[in-house]
C-alpha cells in the first residue's frame, strides 16, 4: 500500500494518514459519481450513481479480505438511481428518492435486508396532519438516528414537460419512523423551533449521540452558490440553531462527504470556489474539485484543517482536455486522494473509506473524469483485540490465531513462559492414564463445559469447504487442539473454519475447568525436553521452575496474517534495551513498522514440551500500536500422544451423515483406533448439572478414518445455539496410540437457523448472512 501523510494535527495527536488500496479482487464496479455507501461491520455496500448511464447493481466490498463481489439480490429490486438517500440500521438499508434518468426524480422507498440480500418496496403512510409525503427529489440528506430517518432538502423538478428541467431547491423536513426488524410506520412532519436551514441540495447530514442529547448536523450544499454554513438540530427539544465554532471552517462546498468517527466529523472533497490567486480561464471557471479534509470536534465544536484548502494543481491546458470516461488523471501535488466530488464515503471502525467520484479540474470546461481509486483514512490506533486463540498444539509448537481488527495493518504477538514441564496447567484434568481407556461399551453421558462467550473464542479460519461428487459437503466448524474439550470454533458459509483448544488424554469428553488457561497435558515423570536447532541464534528450550516475571513479555514476531505457528520467541538484547516495534522517521509523519529482518540479530528461545505460555496480541497501523489483548494461556504437548485428527468433512446422505477425517499429522507411533462422540440432549437425571454444559456419547470406535452417523443418533442430537446465528450439531473425534488418546477435534455441523426454533432468539443487527454471502461470492 502507498503510505502518504496528509496532515499535521496541532493538538499533538497522531496525524491521520491516507492510504491507497492498491490490490483487491473480484468484480470491480465501474467508476461513477452520485452513488452512496454504508458499512455493515467490515462490509461496504455501494449502490447507484452513474457515469454515462445510471448504475443498477449493488456492489459490496469486504475490507478484511479486500474483495469486491456482487450479491445475488432478489425481491422488489429498485431501478438504478443517483443522488439518493441511503441509510443503514443494523443489517437493513433504506433507499429513498434520487434521479432515475435525466430530469426524472422519484420518491420511492425501498428496504434491503442485507442478511438475505432481499429487496422490498415500502409504502409508508403519509403525515397525519394531512400534509403530502415528500415529493420526488435528488441531492437530499437521509439520516438515521435511533428508530427514525430524517429527510431534509434536495432538488425537485417543477417542469411539466418530461424532457424539461425546472429546478426548485427544497427546505422541507420529514421524519420516517421505522418498525423493528423490517418495515416503516409512516412519514411525519415534526414540529421544530427556531429558524431552520435554507433550502439546498448536495449537502451532508450526520448524527451525533456522544454527549448530551442526540443531534443532527447539516453542513454546506448548493442553492445557486455553494454554502459553508453549519446547522444543528437538538432532537430532544427539536430546536434548530447555528452553533458557535472555533478554528478555520472549510470553504463553501457541495457534493462533499461527511462522516462521524468517535466524536469527530470528517468533511472531505466536493466543489469549492477557485482560489482568488488562481486566474480564471477564458471560460470563466468559478469552481473546482478539492481534496481538502477538515475535521470538526463535535464536543468542543472546533474545526481543524487537515488538508490545504488552497489546492496546488498541475496546470491543465485546453489542448489536454481530450480524456473521457474513467481514465486516470494527474495527481495534485499534495498527498492522498486526488480532488473529487460526488464520491461515496463510509466508516469501518476508525477508518474512513472513500471510493470513486468525479474530479474535473474546471467544471466550466465541460470536462470531467470519474476516479476509480479506493482510499482509506487512518484516524486512530487499532482497537483492543480479543484474546488469542489456540488452533493446534504440538510438542514444541503452538499454532495460535486472533480475530482481525478493522484498522490494523499488522499485529505484534508476544508470549510469556508460565510454568515448567512439572507444573500441572489444569488442576481439574484427570492424570495421564498411559494408554488406559474407557470400556468400549461404555455409553455413559459425559459433560463438557461451554464458554460463556463463544464469540470471543473465535480463531483464524484455516480449512476449506469442499464438494464431493453428487453430494455437498456441508458447512462445519472445526476445532483442533489438546487436552481441553470445551471451546468451539466458528465458520461461515465459505467453509473456512476456526479452531480452538480441545481434548484431554484418555477421554476427549472429560470435564475440566473453564479458565483462560488451555492445558495441553500432564507431565510424564522422567521425560526431559528434547529440543535442537541448527540456528546458532537459537537456544534450546529452557524454562525456570520459579514463577515468571509477569511484567516480562517476549516478542514472537510481527505478522500481517491472523495466525502464527509459534516455535520460538526472541530474547531481549544483552544491553537490556528493548526497541519499540515501530518508529517515526524524523523526515516523515509515517510510522515505520518493524519487520522480520529487525529480529535477525535477536537470540531465539525455543518452546519447550509440556510448558504453559501466555499469549497476547496488539494491532499496529500508521498511527501506532494499539492496546494488547487480554492474556490467553496454552500449553505445549508432552511427547508420546497422537495429535488431533484433521481435515474433517461432513456429507449428508439421505437421513444419515457421513464423516471423514485425516490421520493426525503427528501420530507419535501407530494409531490404534479412533473414537467419535456426539453431543446429545440431556436426560432429566442430569438436570442437576451446571447450565452451559454439553453431554456426549460415543457413537463410533474403530480404525477407519470415517464413520456414518445413523438417523437414530441424529434424532437425539443436541442443537448447540451458544454461538449467535450459528446453531450446530457438535461432534468430537480423537485418535489413540499406545500411549492413549490424544487431543480431540471438535466439529460444529452448522444447521439452517430458519428451520430451528432457536433462530427466533437470534439478536437483530448481525450481518452474519451478509458475511456468508460475501464469502460465497468471493470464493
Amino acid at each position: 500500500m502507498d503510505r502518504t501523510p496528509v496532515c499535521s494535527v496541532p493538538d499533538g495527536t497522531m496525524d491521520p494518514l491516507w492510504k491507497k488500496v492498491n490490490s483487491f479482487t473480484g468484480p470491480i464496479p465501474r467508476s461513477r459519481h452520485g452513488h452512496r455507501a454504508v458499512a455493515i461491520r467490515e462490509l461496504i455496500i455501494v449502490f447507484g450513481g452513474g457515469n454515462e448511464g445510471i448504475a443498477e447493481e449493488l456492489h459490496v466490498y469486504n475490507t478484511v479480505s479486500k474483495q469486491w463481489f456482487l450479491p445475488a439480490v432478489r425481491g422488489d429490486i429498485p431501478p438504478g438511481c443517483a443522488a439518493h438517500g441511503f441509510a443503514c440500521e443494523g443489517t437493513r438499508i433504506l433507499v429513498f428518492g434520487g434521479m432515475v434518468e435525466f430530469g426524472k426524480y422519484n420518491n420511492s422507498l425501498y428496504e434491503l435486508q442485507a442478511s438475505r440480500w432481499l429487496w422490498k418496496k415500502l409504502k409508508p403512510r403519509p403525515p397525519k396532519n394531512g400534509m403530502p409525503p415528500p415529493c420526488p427529489r435528488l441531492g437530499h440528506s437521509f439520516t438515521l438516528i435511533g428508530n427514525k430517518c430524517y429527510l431534509f432538502g434536495g432538488l425537485a423538478n417543477d417542469s411539466e414537460d418530461p424532457n424539461g428541467n425546472v429546478p426548485r431547491y427544497l427546505d422541507d423536513f420529514y421524519e420516517l419512523e421505522l418498525q423493528s426488524v423490517s418495515g416503516v410506520k409512516g412519514w411525519n412532519i415534526p414540529d421544530t423551533k427556531g429558524v431552520g436551514p435554507w433550502a439546498r441540495e448536495s449537502h451532508t447530514s450526520v448524527a451525533y449521540t456522544g454527549t448530551g442529547s442526540p443531534k443532527l448536523y447539516i453542513f454546506g450544499g448548493m442553492r445557486g452558490s455553494r454554502l459553508d454554513d453549519l446547522w444543528q438540530l437538538d432532537l430532544e427539544s427539536m430546536t434548530w440553531s447555528i452553533p458557535d465554532t472555533k478554528g478555520p471552517p472549510p470553504l463553501p462546498r457541495s457534493l462533499h462527504s461527511a462522516n462521524v468517527i468517535e466524536n469527530k466529523m470528517y468533511v472531505f472533497g466536493g466543489w469549492v470556489p477557485v482560489p482568488e490567486t488562481d486566474t480564471p480561464n477564458a471560460l470563466g471557471a468559478e469552481w473546482i474539485c478539492t481534496n481538502s479534509l477538515s475535521v470538526l470536534n463535535l464536543d468542543t465544536m472546533t474545526w481543524q484543517s487537515l488538508g490545504p484548502d488552497q489546492q496546488q494543481w498541475q496546470t491543465v491546458s485546453q489542448g489536454d482536455q481530450q480524456g473521457q470516461g474513467d481514465q486516470e488523471e494527474p495527481q495534485p501535488n499534495s498527498g492522498g486522494p486526488r480532488a473529487r466530488a460526488g464520491h461515496c464515503a463510509a466508516s469501518v471502525g476508525s477508518r474512513l473509506y472513500i471510493w470513486s467520484g468525479r474530479d474535473g479540474y474546471r467544471k466550466s470546461w465541460n470536462y470531467q473524469v470519474c476516479c476509480k481509486d479506493l482510499w482509506y483514512l487512518e484516524t486512530e490506533r487499532p482497537s483492543t483485540p480479543a484474546a488469542v486463540l489456540l488452533v493446534k498444539s504440538t510438542v514444541n509448537m503452538l499454532h495460535v490465531a486472533w480475530r482481525p481488527l478493522p484498522a490494523a495493518e499488522c499485529y505484534i504477538l508476544q508470549l510469556q513462559p508460565v510454568s515448567s514441564s512439572n507444573t500441572p496447567a489444569n488442576p481439574t484434568a484427570r492424570p495421564s492414564t498411559g494408554g488406559q481407556d474407557r470400556n468400549p461399551q461404555d455409553q455413559d453421558v459425559q459433560s463438557a463445559q461451554v464458554p460463556d462467550d463463544p464469540t470471543s473464542q473465535e480463531a483464524q479460519k484455516t480449512s476449506q469447504q469442499e464438494v464431493a461428487a453428487g453430494q455437498k459437503v456441508t458447512p462445519v466448524e472445526v476445532s483442533e487442539a489438546v487436552r481441553d474439550p470445551h471451546l468451539e470454533g466458528e465458520s461461515d458459509a465459505s467453509g473456512k473454519t476456526h479452531s480452538e483448544p480441545l481434548g484431554q488424554e484418555g477421554d476427549p469428553t472429560k470435564t475440566s475447568q473453564r479458565s483462560d488457561t488451555m492445558a495441553s497435558s500432564e507431565h510424564q515423570p522422567g521425560q526431559e525436553p528434547d529440543s535442537t536447532s541448527s540456528d546458532p541464534n537459537t537456544v534450546k528450550c529452557k524454562v525456570s521452575g520459579e514463577k515468571s516475571d509477569e511484567s516480562e513479555w517476549f516478542d514472537a514476531g510481527v505478522f500481517k496474517t491472523l495466525f502464527s505457528e509459534v516455535t520460538h520467541y526472541y530474547l531481549p538484547p544483552e544491553n537490556d534495551i528493548i526497541p519499540t516495534i515501530y518508529s517515526r522517521p524524523t523526515n516523515t509523519k509515517e510510522i515505520k513498522l518493524q519487520g522480520p529482518q529487525d529480529y535477525e540479530w535477536r537470540e531465539k528461545q525455543e518452546l519447550c514440551p509440556g510448558v504453559a505460555y501466555r499469549f497476547r496480541v496488539a494491532g499496529i497501523n500508521s498511527c501506532g500500536q494499539g492496546d494488547f489483548s487480554p492474556a490467553s494461556e496454552f500449553k505445549t504437548c508432552q511427547p508420546g500422544f497422537p495429535g488431533a485428527p484433521s481435515a474433517v468433512k461432513i456429507t449428508k446422505a439421505n437421513d444419515s451423515v457421513h464423516i471423514t477425517w485425516d490421520s493426525p499429522t503427528s501420530p507419535s507411533g501407530k494409531i490404534l483406533e479412533y473414537s467419535m462422540y456426539l453431543a446429545v440432549r440431556k436426560s432429566r437425571s442430569s438436570s442437576s448439572e451446571r447450565p452451559g454444559q454439553l453431554a456426549f456419547i460415543r457413537i463410533y470406535r474403530g480404525t477407519k478414518t470415517s464413520c456414518t452417523v445413523s438417523p437414530a443418533h441424529l434424532a437425539n442430537a443436541y442443537i448447540d445455539s451458544s454461538a449467535p446465528n450459528r446453531p450446530a450439531v457438535v461432534f468430537r473425534i480423537a485418535a489413540k496410540n499406545e500411549q492413549g488418546y490424544g487431543p480431540a477435534t471438535q466439529i460444529r455441523w452448522l444447521q439452517d437457523a430458519s428451520k430451528l426454533k432457536a433462530s427466533s432468539s437470534q439478536p437483530d443487527g448481525s450481518p452474519t448472512e451478509a458475511e456468508q454471502e460475501a464469502a460465497d461470492s468471493s470464493g
